[in-house]
């Protein structure tokens, strides 16, 4: 199943995050890890975020996607089962327009 993993990072763990040397090597072997399809960084609230877009066909995979963003950034870590469009019509075909 698609989802979306959003990593919110506190502000002061954020700062340690990105002058830690290893940081843009560590955080490409985790998007390659968990076989993200994208990956977004942006702001939300004054923290920085990062967006993972990845097939999770487990529910045991999540630990071993959240743990490595818990540990290193003290992230809060959410999951959110997505839809595409061709999952939506399928969706709307079981139930059909009643």
């Amino acid at each position: 199943m698609r989802f979306i993993i959003r990593a919110q990072i506190p502000a002061e763990a954020g700062n340690r995050m990105v002058k830690d040397p290893n940081f843009l090597n560590d955080i490409e072997k985790h998007i390659s890890n968990i076989k993200a399809e994208a990956t977004y960084f942006f702001e939300a609230g004054g923290d920085r975020v990062m967006v993972f877009v990845a097939d999770i066909p487990s529910a045991d995979m999540i630990p071993a996607i959240a743990e490595p963003l818990f540990q290193k950034y003290s992230a809060k870590v959410e999951f959110h089962p997505v839809m595409v469009l061709d999952d939506l019509k399928k969706a709307i075909a079981k139930f059909g327009n009643k």
